[in-house]
């Protein structure tokens, strides 16, 4: 299983140029809790940074409240972006984002485009359902040696 697998391929995106107020509506109609910051290039979305909510409200409360009308989503985000290709293992990609101390991976392909976005829920999820197979075989396989027990 791979992060391509798993991963959501409905990533909400900005251009770094977009104004954060727009950036933050779009993250409460969306319902998600970060946006990845894209470059067109060529045709192709390609990721340059992330920006989360937590961004959003450390400029807004930290900074000056009267600035925040005029701040761009490349004023708050995080540039320095650390990704995964959708080939990577889910535990290379776990590994990744511990090591980073980050809760949201992009995903690209193999030409750099943004193709999804993993969240440690998303892991949390896919572990979960390995977990409950693994438990309904051992239960099946209890039931099982007990029909044909001497």
């Amino acid at each position: 299983m791979t992060v391509g697998d798993i991963c959501n391929r409905n990533v909400v995106v900005a251009p770094k140029g977009e104004m954060i107020v727009d950036a933050a509506k779009r993250m409460r109609t969306s319902h998600v809790g970060n946006l990845v910051v894209v470059e067109n290039r060529d045709g192709r979305h390609v990721p340059i940074g992330i920006v989360t909510d937590r961004d959003i409200v450390i400029a807004a409360v930290a900074g000056d409240p009267d600035h925040i009308n005029y701040l761009l989503v490349s004023d708050v985000m995080t540039s320095e972006l650390v990704t995964a290709t959708e080939q990577d293992s889910i535990e290379a990609a776990l590994k990744k984002m511990h090591e980073h101390g980050i809760r949201r991976l992009p995903i690209v392909d193999a030409t750099g485009t943004l193709v999804g976005i993993l969240t440690l829920d998303d892991i949390l999820r896919y572990l979960t359902a390995q977990q409950s197979e693994l438990v309904a075989m051992v239960v099946r396989e209890q039931q099982h040696e007990r029909q044909y027990r001497p």
